[in-house]
């Protein structure tokens, strides 16, 4: 059940929602924007229904997010679903814009190429390619970029990537953002979180083990600084896209800053790219996808974010979450919701991080029918509170 606490923050769930006097069911094509406040409060995808929401705290909208819905293939009669991605991006916007706009495309280039009649679906494996490809083509703009620009050696992104195609789910992350799914108990009659993703962020000791496997003969690879652990001391992520100065050490040296510099060379990455995959069949009990960056998981649980969905009506939910989520961050600096609304971007990451969420509701007979065609989609997140990179 949804907490007291949570129960406060999202009483006006059962009244329209007008914050921002914009408010309508589907509103506008690209979203609508409420000060640093972007969202789509409801739509509609080839599996159900969506909500997206985005809020920026940095001085630059650090995050990117994408919901694609329709061809997943090049290839003329290839599969249709649903494509969602959320990318946190860090040290600036540039990777998260990036992958924004190619790794969609470069999962449908790959898919085309190795299209086979039978096999209507996609694969673990050409996920992973559109991931890798996607790094490449990034660390390739860094290295025509380096003299002219070369902090953009220190810019990456966490990348959670989120498929459902005939009647399956695939989910591919690196990094530390999160996907959370509804799950109907029968038995209780109430709706239990479940986590898809794994998070690869030093603070989780398996990640450390992970990374001293990897670098046996560096006792640094992981180093606890101001109670953080952190990669090499610097990065708490130890998979992204970009950040090419722990990927390559052509770019760990001058001109870049020297807070970002390694002392030693390093001989092989030190962050990978590969992202960790799963694949999960959907059922009937699965009712909907909570995706978003670690911004929001900082302040609310699984289990709270599940009743909070499943407690509220679908339209405007997602805007819903990262109200509840800036409550709880008014709440942990002793101050005001309204105050915290008042401060200005940049001086507001110091209270908390920009927060991506889109919530997929799943329609368990649109999944099964695994249909040739449905509403064309494409809608990215945050569109007109950041300028493109």
């Amino acid at each position: 059940m949804v907490s007291e606490t949570l129960m406060k923050i999202v009483s006006p769930c059962w009244k329209p929602s007008v914050e921002g006097g914009n408010s309508s069911r589907g509103g506008d094509a690209s979203g609508r924007v409420d000060g640093l406040l972007w969202y789509k409060d409801s739509g509609r995808h080839i599996n159900g229904e969506f909500s997206m929401a985005v809020i920026q705290a940095n001085k630059l909208l650090e995050d990117r997010s994408q919901l694609e819905s329709g061809p997943l293939s090049s290839f003329e009669s290839g599969p249709v679903g649903t494509f969602v991605g959320i990318y946190d991006g860090h040290g600036g916007p540039e990777a998260a814009e990036f992958i924004n706009d190619r790794l969609f495309n470069n999962m449908k280039t790959f898919h085309g190429a190795e299209f086979i009649p039978d096999n209507q679906g996609v694969s673990a494996e050409i996920i992973n390619k559109a991931f890798v490809e996607t790094e490449e083509e990034f660390l390739s703009l860094v290295k025509k970029q380096w003299l002219i620009k070369p902090q953009i050696a220190s810019v990456g992104s966490c990348c959670l990537v989120g498929i459902i195609c005939c009647g399956l789910l695939y989910i591919a992350n690196a990094g530390d953002s999160r996907v959370v799914l509804g799950r109907t108990e029968k038995t209780h009659k109430e709706v239990k979180a479940v986590q898809l993703s794994s998070e690869h962020n030093a603070s989780i000791e398996s990640v450390r083990e992970e990374l001293h496997l990897l670098h046996p003969n560096d006792p640094h690879i992981v180093v606890l600084k101001h109670k953080v652990w952190r990669v090499k001391g610097v990065i708490q992520v130890s998979r992204s896209l970009g950040d090419a100065y722990l990927k390559k050490t052509e770019f760990n040296r001058e001109p870049l800053l020297p807070k970002f510099r390694l002392p030693e060379p390093f001989h092989k990455p030190i962050l990978q790219a590969e992202p960790a995959i799963v694949v999960h069949k959907l059922y009937p009990e699965d009712q909907f996808l909570i995706f978003a960056s670690d911004g929001l998981w900082e302040y609310i649980s699984n289990q709270e974010a599940v009743d909070l969905v499943h407690s509220c009506p679908r339209n405007g939910i997602a805007r819903k979450l990262v109200k509840a989520a800036l409550h709880e961050a008014a709440r942990k600096r002793e101050m005001r919701y309204t105050d915290l609304k008042k401060i200005d971007r940049g001086v507001r990451r110091h209270f908390h991080d920009d927060i991506t969420v889109i919530v997929l509701f799943l329609d368990s007979h649109l999944i099964s029918r695994s249909p040739s065609h449905g509403p064309m989609l494409s809608i990215r997140g945050g569109s007109g509170i950041h300028p493109r990179c």
